[in-house]
């Protein structure tokens, strides 16, 4: 481009950056590894744990418990705050990377009279920029010289090309409105598609309508679902722990001075009389209350939060699901309602030329179907009259240049060209010569060139108002030409493609010779040719998917409300008259309230503008719904950014994928439905650990609170109850963590985002199952049976190996009902050679039972016991199998109709 542009002096440079400001972005404040680590302690189940191991430090230090004791749970709690900060830092490295090298794009600007190179942060208002194909609109302005074409779907979701002219002298800019389609207006983020021209920068940085999306960014996230639903639980575990600890201390205190003293009045006055007796008392009971406290916290909820999350994040990028946030794992499967782009999500997003019809109206799906005579016209029409080349052989054939419509033009006609008609002198080209060309133009609305050769003919293809009514004849299949006589039944084809998005290009030539100011008059019409962006077929199923599980999927698209139904009705968006399509200019109408009654309805949004979805997502979470958002331009960020959970796409902007919790690497939607298919099932992962842990934490609490009662002193020791809590918590969290993904999980219904984590049912397999196992261990330490069925110590007494035994039967039991859990049907073995982790770990913790059982000795308070000893122990502890079974069966019809 040959012009005379001085630009900015060094001084003018220096002014305009004192005034506006220079192009670089504010950059969004990162945490370190340690500011997520100090995050995670905001865990309100890991806030009581750490109340529990300061009190218990301190009765370490006053001689009251084991060291051991505290290290079990200061060690439950390092382990689960590091493995989510360690996961999310990890992903978190990888994304600052690729936001450093999008700060590296270099312009070409004019400086004190010549064109230099200067990095895209230089850049100042009042600048003269050059741009080129291929070149990033480096800040917002305006078009000062030449004329080019540029991608903005990275800003407004529109996938067709925007024609950019200059602003011409009268030009007048509006500053308060923004409007992606004034041919005369640039934006930053937008890519130079072909042409040459010179903007003149106008607006720089968090100015620029990039910058401002990329500020909207930044703001204050809101809880998961997750977090709120743990919330919720930790404060009822903790009102649990707490009044069971005080009743616990109560009981104990009774026992001591009551009970002991065998309700003898005297007694129990002798016994208060020495001073020592009640504070001795008291501190051991408040020692038992704390140690309740702990045992009824799951303290390996949290690390098997995490270790679950971190171990399917490996599972989900095997599926191309790239998880930045651990969190929005599990979010994605409590969604309510999804806003999902149209271009490269639902779509493939490339057009693609998918038939051909010819003047006869004879539809072809693919150019090798083509009867040859045909063919060989439709090919030198095409390869003859376009901007794009092919590159490269035939084993890797590229086609470069043009735009998207002739790439796919041309893409038709090479993919499916036979071996005979590549024979066809015709199709090889080498014999034709392009002696004139006229190019496309939004005026004239085609392209034509002239060639001479194997054929000495005028080619055209263009908008099909503008060249069909030219056409008196038409091309038959056998290559004759023929009288054009049924155009309405053309007009009929073309109006039933538009109606299913497919645009139409129409093909054909003319004897004619070429001038540029001279329309041709009278052309022979080779064809139509019908370009759509095509809907995934994977996209089709999956949206389904996703519906069935009671999620709502809304369309956001740039596109016309037209090819929008038209999309949305083959994916399988509408379905029913009720459903809701609306323009961008229609929503502005409505109110917030206005929009909140409709909701549920809308199934489209066309010519969205980046507004649009910060408004629908924050509409959607005023209603409690947990919302859903995909993306990947620079305006999308923002609704990326406020949404629970934000699906960026692996092809989009780092803006975009900075902005998401997700990124979908291959661009598909049905990569999403994966998503919400592995959130549900770590939900249901997390509820099988919650009742199996829950379950041995109210058994123990009961057994601790009645045993005394009953006249026994302790029947699980504290060393014990910490024993089985640290063992049963940590390692039972890797047992759970691999529930295999059901696809059953797709037709049941979203949780609310207030629904409380711990169901109706999970309530009535805990308290079931809780119950049981403290009356059977009262049996098991009261039964005369059982008592008489261990041998006696040295001291004539059964206790030594009944405690011993009753010990094992509580570690038995949990393991056994552990297959209660995981299993929420009749069959305790369902899917579990897909988790082969539940067997090993359950194993291993059944072998470090019985091991301890012969090593534990003083400090868990056990010795060896033989064989008639552990079939007792053994049997017994079955019976929480048939108990849960026959829980189910009451359930399961009680909900029948």
């Amino acid at each position: 481009m040959d012009i005379k542009i001085s630009g900015l002096s060094s001084d003018a440079v220096a002014d305009a950056i004192g005034k506006y400001g220079s192009n670089q972005l504010t950059r969004q404040e990162t945490e370190t590894f340690w500011d997520k680590y100090k995050g995670n302690f905001d865990d309100p189940i890991i806030k009581i744990l750490i109340l529990a191991l300061v009190i218990n430090i301190v009765f370490v230090f006053m001689g009251k418990t084991h060291w051991y004791e505290s290290a079990g749970i200061a060690l439950a709690v390092l382990l689960a705050t590091l493995v989510s900060t360690w996961s999310e830092h990890k992903n978190e490295s990888t994304f600052q990377k690729l936001q450093e090298d999008a700060g590296r794009i270099t312009c070409k600007v004019f400086r004190d009279g010549n064109i230099t190179q200067i990095s895209i942060d230089d850049i100042v208002a009042g600048d003269y920029v050059l741009l080129q194909p291929g070149d990033k609109i480096p800040a917002d302005g305006i078009l000062y010289r030449g004329e080019m074409k540029v991608d903005q779907a990275s800003l407004n979701g529109e996938s067709a090309e925007a024609l950019k002219v200059e602003a011409g002298d009268g030009y007048t800019e509006n500053d308060k409105t923004v409007d992606f389609l004034d041919p005369c207006r640039l934006f930053r983020g937008s890519v130079v598609y072909s042409g040459e021209a010179v903007m003149l920068v106008k607006s720089v940085g968090d100015n620029s309508q990039y910058g401002k999306l990329a500020l909207e960014m930044q703001t204050d996230e809101r809880e998961s679902p997750l977090k709120v639903k743990l919330g919720s639980l930790a404060g009822a575990i903790s009102k649990f722990g707490y009044i069971g600890g005080v009743l616990i201390a109560v009981t104990f205190v009774f026992r001591k001075i009551v009970i002991d003293n065998h309700f003898n009045i005297p007694e129990i006055i002798a016994y208060l009389s020495v001073w020592q007796n009640s504070i001795n008392d008291v501190v051991n009971a408040v020692i038992l209350a704390v140690i309740i406290i702990v045992v009824a916290v799951p303290e390996g909820l949290p690390m098997m939060i995490a270790m679950v999350l971190s171990l399917n994040m490996r599972k989900m990028l095997n599926d191309n699901i790239l998880v930045r946030k651990l969190v929005g794992i599990e979010t994605s499967g409590s969604l309510n309602i999804l806003f999902s782009d149209k271009t490269g999500t639902i779509t493939r997003g490339r057009l693609e030329a998918i038939t051909f019809i010819g003047g006869d109206n004879k539809a072809f799906n693919t150019f090798e179907s083509v009867d040859k005579d045909l063919q060989e016209l439709l090919y030198v029409s095409l390869m003859g009259n376009t901007n794009a080349m092919i590159a490269g052989d035939k084993e890797g054939l590229k086609i470069i240049g043009g735009n998207a419509t002739e790439r796919a033009l041309l893409s038709f006609v090479t993919s499916g060209k036979s071996e005979d008609a590549e024979k066809s002198p015709a199709l090889s080209l080498h014999n034709i010569k392009k002696v004139f060309s006229i190019p496309f133009s939004s005026d004239r609305k085609f392209s034509a060139t002239r060639i001479e050769g194997a054929r000495n003919i005028t080619l055209i293809k263009g908008a099909p108002e503008q060249i069909i009514g030219k056409c008196s004849k038409y091309y038959a299949r056998n290559g004759e030409i023929c009288k054009l006589e049924d155009k309405a039944q053309l007009e009929k084809t073309m109006n039933d493609l538009a109606e299913r998005a497919i645009r139409v290009i129409a093909v054909a030539t003319s004897e004619e010779h070429l001038q540029e100011e001279t329309p041709i008059a009278d052309m022979t019409l080779v064809g139509i040719v019908g370009i759509r962006d095509e809907v995934r077929p994977e996209a089709v199923s999956a949206i389904k998917e996703v519906q069935d599980a009671g999620i709502q999927v809304v369309m956001i698209t740039g596109d016309r409300k037209e090819t929008a139904v038209a999309i949305a009705r083959d994916s399988g968006l509408i379905k029913r008259d009720e459903d809701i399509i609306l323009t961008s200019d229609a929503l502005q109408e409505l109110t917030d309230e206005e929009l909140k009654k409709i909701l549920p309805d809308l199934r489209i949004i066309a010519r969205a503008l980046p507004t649009d979805k910060s408004r629908l997502v924050k509409i959607a979470q005023e209603l409690n719904l947990v919302v859903g958002m995909t993306g990947d331009g620079v305006n999308d960020a923002p609704a990326l950014k406020k949404s629970d959970v934000g699906f960026a796409m692996g092809s989009g902007t780092e803006v975009a994928k900075e902005a998401g919790d997700i990124v979908i690497l291959d661009d598909n939607f049905s990569s999403i439905e994966k998503a919400v298919l592995y959130g549900r099932t770590i939900f249901k992962s997390i509820r099988k650990f919650i009742v199996f842990q829950l379950t041995i934490n109210v058994s123990a609490v009961l057994i601790t609170f009645m045993g005394p009662l009953m006249g026994l002193a302790q029947p699980l020791s504290i060393t014990q109850m910490l024993w089985v809590n640290l063992v049963m918590d940590t390692l039972a969290a890797i047992a759970f963590g691999g529930e295999p993904a059901l696809r059953r999980y797709m037709k049941e219904l979203p949780k609310r985002r207030d629904e409380q984590i711990v169901s109706t049912d999970m309530w009535s397999a805990i308290l079931t199952c809780g119950i049981f196992v403290s009356l059977l261990s009262l049996y098991f330490l009261k039964a005369e049976w059982i008592v008489n069925s261990f041998r006696t110590g040295p001291d004539g007494s059964h206790d030594l190996y009944l405690y011993t035994g009753f010990f094992s039967f509580f570690v038995f039991i949990s393991i056994l009902n552990g297959l209660n859990a995981r299993s929420e049907g009749l069959n305790l073995f369902e899917h579990i050679g897909l988790n082969t982790g539940f067997i090993k770990v359950m194993s291993m913790i059944l072998v470090i039972q019985v091991i301890m059982t012969y090593a534990g000795g003083v400090i868990l308070r056990t010795h060896g016991l033989v064989f008639n000893e552990w079939l007792v122990v053994v049997g017994l502890a079955s019976l929480v199998i048939p108990l849960d079974l026959c829980r189910k069966l009451i359930l399961r019809r009680s909900v029948k109709p």
